[in-house]
């Protein structure tokens, strides 16, 4: 954020102009949400054999964690009954970095 050249006058080692422009950076976060019906039914799709159990068995508490965790401001896309594609196309939208719709 801060590879200018040459370095700007009063700044030689370019931290004001690297602040500066991390303050102009607008962090989204999104969180894909799903509940534990439709977890199940993808990992039951994705995994086989002992593997399928391990996921199932480890899937629920980091999914918990990150809800709870999460700061206020996070946006959550729940993704239950959609697509890959539809999920996608929307995230733009919920996270303001395209217009509505």
């Amino acid at each position: 954020m801060g590879q200018v050249h040459p370095a700007p006058d009063g700044d030689p080692h370019r931290a004001a102009i690297g602040e500066a422009n991390l303050t102009a950076v607008r962090i989204v976060r999104v969180l894909l949400t799903a509940s534990d019906a439709t977890a199940s039914e993808r990992l039951n799709g994705r995994e086989i054999g002992s593997e399928l159990e391990h996921e199932l068995a480890n899937s629920a508490c980091p999914s918990r964690l990150l809800d709870e965790w999460a700061p206020v401001d996070t946006v959550r896309e729940v993704t239950d009954g959609r697509s890959v594609v539809d999920v996608a196309g929307e995230v733009p939208t919920a996270t303001e970095w395209v217009n509505s719709r």
